[in-house]
């Protein structure tokens, strides 16, 4: 099983989030976030004055997948994100060694 964590500009969530229903994604888990990167955030002018917003609204997708649909899940949430500016976004891998659904015990591939 692989962890993917994807964190995207907010105003490209809707269309990632289709792209991974139609791709068939079972579930995923959402998160409201701020932070930078090499941008380090702009400044913004209100009411007359300057000011710089460092940490910028995010959103994170969590998502655990089996092994095999790995690339693809990438390559589907890579193609929804994409605007070719900077702060489109970063996109983690993690290896989960196992899963516990609650509910019932089952674990492994099964509890996702």
């Amino acid at each position: 099983m692989t962890k993917i964590e994807a964190i995207i500009r907010p105003n490209k969530f809707e269309s990632v989030k289709e792209a991974l229903i139609q791709f068939g994604t079972e579930g995923m888990t959402l998160s409201e976030v701020r932070g930078h990167g090499r941008q380090k955030g702009h400044t913004e002018v209100y009411r007359g004055r300057e000011y710089g917003v460092d940490l910028l609204p995010k959103i994170k997708i969590e998502l655990i997948v089996q092994d095999n649909v790995v690339e693809s899940i990438i390559e589907t949430i890579q193609n929804a994100a994409y605007t070719g500016s900077i702060a489109d976004g970063k996109i983690f891998v993690y290896k989960i060694d196992d899963a516990i659904r609650i509910r019932n015990q089952e674990r492994g591939t099964g509890a996702i």
